[in-house]
């Protein structure tokens, strides 16, 4: 299916203060984080290699399903890692995978790897050296971001721990200016409050901030409030999402999919006349 890349409405180019940007998923490449994680676990008849890309993309759909569950139960925010965690017990269980099978060691790690997001990004780039620094950020995102940051104020607001977030942004070396996790917060994201209470600690109105995400149920809150929205499109997120339909629902689409340093949030940059 043809993605559409839209020029956004001129008041795009008029946002004055804040872009606000989702964190794994949108900045960062978690499925070539998890993937080699998963192949480095014990090999299991019920889970062959040949399994493992959709276990890691039904792991991060399971974990969306239940973060909305929560939601949708005025929960409020719980650990990320447990949430993680409870996900893949549960997926594991439905396969007849017990803990003789994968054992605490093996399930602790996958969990952690979240935080770390070794991919097979950083073995290309980093080949000849240690890359247990250099979690994937997409090839467009530190570019992004910094040019970003030289026109604006770049914050963060994702749901997840305040501990996920400083893992993935100091090893990533994604320069934001400020990180607003739903730990932090006390809510979660789509909650509108959780939008209004981050804008309102950095003195910002909805109608002078940007939302960014590669996800529409984010951007769709981000947008009830008043605020712009940019959605950008990548292979590993939002599959059950209709791309022709997004690209006329939001303020701009961006096509992050053609890889290399000129998509995604570089174009953000240019959009926002960074």
């Amino acid at each position: 299916m043809p993605l559409f890349h839209l020029p956004p409405p001129r008041e795009m180019l008029e946002v004055r203060a804040c872009p606000v940007l989702d964190l794994m998923g949108t900045c960062c490449d978690w499925h070539s984080s998890i993937l080699p994680a998963l192949r480095d676990a014990p090999l299991l008849p019920a889970l062959p290699a040949s399994g493992l890309p959709a276990f890691a993309s039904e792991w991060r759909a399971t974990f969306f399903k239940e973060i909305h569950r929560q939601f949708q139960a005025s929960e409020g925010p719980e650990n990320i890692d447990f949430t993680h965690r409870k996900v893949l017990d549960q997926m594991l269980d439905a396969r007849g995978i017990g803990m003789g099978d994968w054992g605490e060691d093996v399930r602790c790690e996958l969990v952690m790897r979240w935080h770390l997001q070794i991919g097979e990004y950083s073995k290309l780039v980093f080949a000849d050296n240690d890359c247990s620094d250099f979690p994937p950020a997409w090839p467009d995102s530190l570019e992004g971001i910094e040019r970003l940051k030289a026109k604006f104020f770049v914050s963060v607001l994702a749901n997840g721990t305040t501990r996920l977030q400083l893992d993935i942004v100091k090893s990533s070396k994604l320069p934001f200016d400020m990180l607003f996790s739903s730990e932090l917060l006390g809510m979660i994201k789509p909650d509108p409050q959780i939008y209004l209470k981050s804008l309102a600690l950095m003195g910002v109105s909805p109608h002078e901030a940007v939302m960014i995400a590669a996800h529409a149920y984010d951007l769709r809150a981000a947008k009830k409030i008043g605020m712009k929205t940019i959605y950008v499109s990548l292979e590993t997120e939002d599959h059950d999402e209709d791309m022709v339909a997004l690209a006329q629902e939001f303020d701009a689409f961006v096509d992050g999919t053609k890889g290399g340093a000129s998509a995604g949030l570089v174009e953000v940059a240019r959009l926002l006349g960074a």
